[in-house]
């Protein structure tokens, strides 16, 4: 048992440092690099000597990454949900890579908010999510995938714990089953043309998705918008305390997201990448077990975390 333990340690640990060659000549396009993991992981690409294409929301973010790293760097603005704004990134990017195409493509822009019980919400908070997290992730992939297949290279998607078990409701973790659900389908598609897309699944960690305005402002204004009978079927108490485990939720969040942008670059310069990464203990102790576990086992567990409304029964 020693030594199949040891053959599998030694084999995982060939495979990690088998790394693609070349990697100064290649280009990786990221978006979502204003902040969090997009921006960190520019950082620690360009410093391997890749040439980065960063793709900002805003002109303040772009700048300040351009001035931060070095000439392997340039920058584009993109709003993932307008089409026009894809299209006109693509052809950037097909100018920059030329004949050789794009070696990675990394869908990273996301947001979390507005999030919350789902009868508290209304179609428009889903919409601003959803369009965001999946469905501006599958237009850039559908416009960036020739020049992928051309340089037989890489799609990583940034998907999450709430991907695999919805902890919350709201548009993020719909989303984030979607983000599967495509990722899983295109894989299968691109093995033929030797394309590898993986699957990055952190657990909670502390990035800018949350937005800057603090928790209880705005559950505050999603419980004040609420039509009065449905306040008083869920109650002040019930309010307050799902306020305060979101509160602990946030606040216990891993601030050093190196793990996810680790893995997110070894799904890039890997010869053997994986197709799933699940950085941060969280998520390989809490939220992989609890999508595995029978689903009322799974309800059992996590009706413990969330109070009871005044006219549960």
């Amino acid at each position: 048992m020693a030594a199949l333990t040891d053959l599998s340690f030694m084999y995982r640990w060939f495979k990690n440092c088998n790394l693609v060659r070349n990697l100064s000549e290649k280009y990786v396009f990221i978006t979502g690099c204003d902040s969090g993991f997009g921006n960190q992981l520019a950082r620690q690409l360009v410093d391997r000597g890749m040439r980065v294409l960063a793709a900002c929301l805003t002109e303040e973010g772009a700048q300040k990454l351009q001035q931060d790293t070095s000439y392997q760097l340039q920058t584009i603005l993109l709003d993932v949900t307008k089409t026009e704004s894809i299209k006109a990134a693509a052809q950037w990017v097909r100018d920059q890579v030329g004949e050789q195409g794009l070696w990675a493509l990394v869908n990273n822009a996301g947001v979390g908010l507005p999030s919350g019980p789902n009868e508290w919400l209304t179609k428009e908070d889903f919409v601003k999510v959803i369009n965001v997290n999946l469905v501006g992730l599958i237009d850039v992939t559908l416009h960036m995938l020739p020049m992928v297949k051309k340089a037989r290279g890489r799609v990583v998607n940034m998907s999450s714990s709430g991907g695999r078990v919805a902890v919350i409701g709201g548009g993020y973790c719909v989303s984030k089953f979607g983000v599967e659900a495509f990722s899983d389908s295109i894989r299968r598609e691109l093995h033929y043309f030797g394309v590898k897309v993986s699957i990055i699944e952190p657990g909670n960690y502390r990035t800018s998705i949350l937005g800057k305005e603090g928790l209880e402002t705005r559950m505050q204004k999603l419980w004040e918008r609420l039509p009065p009978e449905t306040r008083d079927s869920y109650g002040e108490e019930y309010f307050r305390i799902y306020t305060n485990k979101l509160k602990n939720t946030m606040q216990l969040a891993e601030p050093r997201i190196k793990d996810v942008t680790n893995s997110m670059e070894h799904a890039i310069v890997s010869r053997s990448p994986r197709v799933r990464y699940n950085p941060g203990l969280d998520a390989k102790l809490l939220y992989l077990p609890l999508a595995k576990f029978p689903t009322p086992v799974t309800d059992f567990i996590l009706s413990r975390y969330f109070p009871r409304p005044a006219d549960s029964v």
